[in-house]
C-alpha cells in the first residue's frame, strides 16, 4: 500500500504541475508581460507544495507507526506476561506477536499471544489507511494552498528556487548527520570493545579466534582477537585486486585516449564501463564457480596444492570489478591534459608512444594515482566477493594460494548468529568496522586532494 500510496502522491505533483502551469499561462494571456514568472515556474512551484509535505508526512508516519504499535501493543497486553517482566522478554513477546500476525507459527502460542497477534493486525490496518487518508488530504490542502496564491504577480521563480534551497540544505545536513551517527555508533561500540580486550592485544595479536568461548580470564590471555592476519588477508586480496586491476585499466585508457579511433572508443568504452554495473554478487558467483575452479585445476596439473578458498581468486575476480574505476579516471585525467602538450611534443618530432610516456603521462600522474586510490579503498571495502569466495579462518600468510580473511568477511560473520550483543565476538566486528572505516576514508581523503591539485594544476 505504501508503494502506491508514493505514486499517487507523484501523480497528484503532476497534476498540480499541469494545472499551475495553466493558470500560468491564462494570466500571460490576460496580462502579458506583466506577469512576473514564467509559467513552468507556477507549475513547479504547485508541484513541490504538493508533494513534499505529503512525502514528509508519509516518511515521518512510517518511521513512527511501528513504535507506536510496539508501545499500545505492550500496555494491551495482560498484566501477568508484563508485570516484572524485563526489556529482552518484551521484546521477545512483541517478536512472537508478529511472527504469528505473519502467519510464521512454529509452535502453539497461547491464546493472549494470538488475541494480541490479531489485535496487532488490526491495528496495522488501520495505521495504514489512516496515512492514506492524512496524506491524500494533506496534499489536497496544499494544493488548495498552492493555487489560491497564484497571481500574476506571485514571484513563483523565486519561491520555487528557496523550496530547492531548503531541500539541498536539508539533504546535506542529513548526509552530514548521518555520517557522524555511522561515526559515533562505530566508536562507541569499538569503545565497549576495548573495555574488555586491550587495543594492544586487537591491532599486534597473531591468533583470530573470535568463535571460542571467552571467559574473564582469558579475554586478554590467548590472543584469540589478534587482528593482524584479519588486517593482512584483507591487503593481500586488495593487493592482488590492484595488480590484476591497474595494467589493464591503465593501458584500456592509454589505448583509448591516443591510439582508438572514434568508432572503436564509442564501442570499447562503454563496453568497459559495463563492469561497473555488474552487480558484485554476479562477481562472487563467476569467483566461485569458474575462477577458483580453474586455479585449483591448473595448480593440480603442475603439482602444486591450491586451497579451495584461495586469496588469488577473489583478488583477481576483485581486480577485474574494479578495472573500470582505474580506466575510466585514468581517461579522466590523460583527457584533462592541455591539446598543447600533446602538440608541442609531437612537434619536436616525438612519436606517439613517447608523447604518451613522457608527456600525457607524467602531466596526468596525479589524477591516476588518485583514481588507484579511490579503487583501492574500493577493495578494501568490498563484502561480497571476498564473503563467496574468500575464506573464514585467518591465516597469517603471504601466499596467494592460501586461503584468508578479510575485514568485510569477519564482520559478516560475527554479526550472523544469536550471540549476545555485549559479547567481545559481536562488539569485536565493531572495532574491524572502525578500523576499516578509518582506513578507506584516509584513502578517499588522499585520493581527493591528489585530484584537486591536478585539477587546479591543469584546468
Amino acid at each position: 500500500m505504501t508503494g502506491y500510496l508514493f505514486l499517487a502522491i507523484l501523480a497528484l505533483s503532476l497534476v498540480a504541475f499541469y494545472v499551475g502551469r495553466s493558470t500560468a499561462n491564462q494570466f500571460v494571456a490576460a496580462h502579458g508581460t506583466s506577469v512576473h514568472s514564467r509559467p513552468v515556474y507556477h507549475g513547479a512551484f504547485a508541484a513541490v507544495w504538493v508533494g513534499v509535505p505529503a512525502l514528509v508526512l508519509v516518511l515521518l508516519w512510517l518511521l513512527f507507526q511501528d513504535a507506536i504499535i510496539d508501545r499500545l501493543l505492550l500496555a494491551w497486553l495482560p498484566a501477568s506476561l508484563t508485570e516484572g517482566a524485563s526489556a529482552s522478554r518484551l521484546s521477545l513477546y512483541l517478536s512472537e506477536i508478529k511472527n504469528v500476525a505473519s502467519g510464521r507459527i512454529f509452535s502453539e502460542p497461547s491464546p493472549e499471544i494470538l488475541a494480541a497477534a490479531e489485535r496487532y493486525q488490526t491495528w496495522q490496518a488501520i495505521a495504514q489507511w489512516a496515512m492514506v487518508v492524512v496524506a491524500l488530504a494533506v496534499a489536497a490542502l496544499a494544493f488548495y494552498m498552492a493555487r489560491s496564491r497564484m497571481a500574476p504577480r506571485f514571484r513563483a521563480r523565486q519561491t520555487f528556487e528557496r523550496t530547492l534551497d531548503f531541500l539541498m540544505i536539508f539533504s546535506a545536513g542529513a548526509a552530514i548527520l548521518v555520517t557522524i551517527g555511522i561515526i559515533v555508533s562505530l566508536t562507541y561500540e569499538a569503545m565497549q570493545f576495548f573495555m574488555l580486550v586491550p587495543p594492544q592485544e586487537f591491532f599486534f595479536g597473531l591468533n583470530w579466534e573470535p568463535q571460542i568461548a571467552i571467559r574473564e580470564d582469558q579475554v586478554a590471555g590467548t590472543g584469540a582477537f589478534g587482528a593482524v592476519p584479519v588486517f593482512t588477508g584483507t591487503l593481500l586480496i586488495a593487493t592482488i585486486a590492484l595488480i590484476v586491476a591497474i595494467p589493464v585499466g591503465l593501458f584500456s585508457a592509454i589505448y583509448l585516449v591516443e591510439f582508438a579511433n572514434d568508432r572503436i572508443r564509442r564501442i570499447v568504452k562503454p563496453i568497459l564501463e559495463i563492469l561497473a554495473g555488474v552487480p558484485t554478487v554476479v562477481y562472487g558467483f563467476f569467483a566461485v564457480l569458474t575462477v577458483a575452479p580453474a586455479i585449483r585445476q591448473a595448480g593440480g596439473l603442475m603439482g602444486i596444492a591450491i586451497s579451495p578458498n584461495s586469496a588469488l581468486a577473489a583478488g583477481g575476480v576483485m581486480g577485474i570489478m574494479i578495472i573500470p574505476f582505474i580506466s575510466s579516471l585514468s581517461d579522466d585525467a590523460l583527457r584533462a591534459v592541455p591539446q598543447s602538450m600533446r602538440d608541442g611534443s609531437l612537434a619536436m618530432g616525438a612519436t606517439r608512444a613517447e608523447t604518451m610516456t613522457r608527456v600525457l603521462l607524467p602531466a596526468a600522474l596525479p589524477g591516476i594515482v588518485g583514481g588507484i586510490l579511490l579503487a583501492a579503498s574500493r577493495a578494501i571495502g568490498e563484502t561480497m566477493i571476498v564473503v563467496m569466495a574468500a575464506g573464514l579462518t585467518a591465516t597469517l600468510t603471504a601466499n596467494p594460494l592460501d586461503g584468508v580473511t578479510t575485514v568485510t568477511v569477519q564482520i559478516v560473520t560475527l554479526l550472523i548468529g544469536d550471540t549476545a550483543f555485549d559479547n567481545p565476538k559481536t562488539l569485536s566486528a565493531f572495532a574491524l568496522g572502525l578500523v576499516l572505516f578509518v582506513v578507506t576514508l584516509c584513502l578517499n581523503v588522499l585520493a581527493l586532494r591528489i585530484v584537486r591539485r591536478y585539477r587546479e594544476k591543469y584546468e
